[in-house]
């Protein structure tokens, strides 16, 4: 039974595909004081926030039990992602459930702003008739600047061009192919600021793009812009942004988000009249309540079943939409990880990695994370998973590489990997027959077809008559039956590698017996 903690508010349809799940038991305790949810963490496989909830180090050092931390919205800058990183807790976030509305909000504050409208409308409420104090702009032949052209910039983009504006976006991480088929320029901001007359902030937070709006990056902009930010309020320096608002550098801005919210009387922004203020609005439709509230509730539980890691933000690769397809290699992978770290006559240092066929030549990061998971979990106390195993391996000088030539055997899709260790290395690779059964199919110069699950007694013994026959009998004297034995040989009469799966586990009894025998020269008791 999986147990949840919703410590925010979350949609009541989001609530009610929790009370659907027979494998879940949920507890909603929103409001909680920090110290309190400290207290009762340890006690959830899961948390479910919005944006009230500060998941930070000391929070996660107690969540014992914690697998993932889900938000419902896309910013996560109150969660500690690096420190649930090396806890080993997915976080992940619902980019696209709320896309739509804020792309929508934002083009309503472009008008409203352009438009006077909200200044308009309390002068009529108050008995006023002042239409020539609220000459507004058009949108149309304007030049709007996107910083951030992700899913929502995208978006706004798209609606932009319906009311004739010119677009230019900046986005390191967006090629201007993309750009090219959307009809948008990609520019430089300081490009971006000195050309437009709108500008809209989508990106993320981070410490890269904190304070991006500032004094010297104000001071590029066209005189007369206007600002508009339903992004992350720690994107702009407010007390710069006031100070051109009260100048006229910048003609007005609308703005949802803020440093703190609720924002305090002494925000500069607060009061001034070329400002217009919303609550942060920008997923608060009822589409957007929903849609988000059951998109985490979904991803969370196949999160808690190893089913799908969508919209992850520390894993170290990207889940596709046929992440059920990839599992299976990445279990292969897992494997030879134990395999490797069982075999290993000493610590391992470096890890090289090959991959044969078309079809899962992608796949190298996820197939990688699932060795080091596989190596790792040999010797950490700590937990090891998809998520932390690259951070751990890297803290434990464990050199990751790509290489070619490694795997010898001609199969469809081969993983191969090559483990060093001081005094030698050791190759390894399999194969998945049938798309779904894992097979090792090579231990270094001893080709094979193991089965690698379940007990598996390794054995590298002398290549001399009667070995099999004595280890049989062992076994079959300790009541231990034999599934598959499975062996491979170099030269003749030089040393043999046995791979025996096993229905039980032997005793200590039988395992030193086994041990005992002359031509044995190493023997070990595996379950994968």
């Amino acid at each position: 039974m999986y147990r949840i903690l919703v410590s925010d508010k979350l949609g009541k349809a989001g609530l009610d595909r929790l009370g659907k799940e027979t494998d879940v038991d949920v507890d909603i305790k929103t409001g909680l004081p920090h110290d309190e949810l400290i207290d009762i963490i340890g006690d959830y496989d899961a948390l479910i926030i919005r944006s009230a909830t500060r998941v930070d180090a000391d929070v996660l050092q107690a969540a014992v039990r914690l697998r993932v931390v889900g938000r419902a919205g896309i910013g996560i800058d109150n969660v500690d992602v690096r420190k649930a990183t090396s806890r080993g807790v997915i976080v992940m976030n619902t980019p696209q459930a709320n896309a739509v509305a804020t792309a929508e909000h934002t083009l309503a504050m472009m008008l409203a702003v352009s438009r006077h409208t909200a200044r308009a409308h309390e002068s009529v409420r108050r008995g006023e008739w002042k239409r020539s104090s609220f000459t507004g702009q058009e949108l149309a032949g304007k030049f709007l600047g996107i910083i951030g052209l992700g899913q929502i910039g995208r978006l706004v983009a798209q609606r932009a061009k319906s009311f004739q504006m010119n677009i230019v976006a900046h986005d390191p991480y967006v090629s201007e192919e993309i750009g090219r088929e959307m009809g948008i320029s990609l520019v430089d901001l300081d490009e971006l600021l000195s050309q437009s007359d709108y500008i809209t902030l989508h990106t993320s937070m981070s410490s890269e793009t904190e304070n991006m709006i500032n004094e010297k990056t104000i001071g590029m902009m066209k005189a007369g812009v206007i600002l508009i930010n339903p992004a992350r309020g720690k994107l702009i320096d407010e007390s710069a942004l006031a100070d051109a608002l009260n100048s006229g550098r910048i003609k007005a801005a609308a703005v949802d988000v803020y440093r703190k919210e609720p924002p305090g009387e002494n925000n500069p922004l607060i009061g001034l009249s070329n400002v217009l203020h919303l609550p942060h609005l920008g997923a608060s439709t009822e589409e957007a309540q929903r849609d988000v509230a059951v998109q985490i509730v979904e991803q969370v539980i196949d999160a808690l079943r190893n089913k799908d890691f969508r919209n992850s933000v520390n894993m170290p690769f990207i889940p596709g939409a046929d992440f059920e397809k990839t599992m299976p290699y990445m279990n292969l992978a897992e494997k030879i990880g134990q395999l490797h770290f069982r075999m290993a006559a000493a610590p391992i240092r470096s890890v090289e990695i090959e991959l044969q066929g078309d079809s899962i030549k992608a796949l190298l990061k996820p197939i990688a994370t699932a060795v080091l998971k596989g190596i790792l979990q040999g010797f950490l106390k700590e937990s090891v998973n998809y998520v932390n195993a690259p951070m751990l391996a890297e803290q434990h000088g464990i050199s990751v590489a790509q290489s070619k030539g490694i795997g010898t055997p001609n199969y469809a899709h081969l993983i191969s990997c090559r483990v060093g260790f001081e005094g030698g290395e050791r190759t390894i690779s399999g194969a998945l027959f049938g798309g779904t059964h894992p097979r090792i199919v090579q231990v270094s110069q001893y080709h094979m077809d193991v089965d690698p699950s379940g007990i598996v007694l390794v054995m590298l013994n002398r290549d001399l008559p009667g070995v099999i026959g004595r280890v049989g009998t062992i076994l079959g004297k300790h009541e231990v039956n034999i599934g598959e034995w499975r062996l491979g040989r170099g030269e003749k009469g030089t040393e043999a590698l046995s791979f025996v799966n096993l229905d039980s586990y032997p005793s200590d009894e039988a395992i030193a017996e086994l041990k005992s025998v002359e031509e044995v020269v190493k023997l070990e008791i595996l379950t994968l």
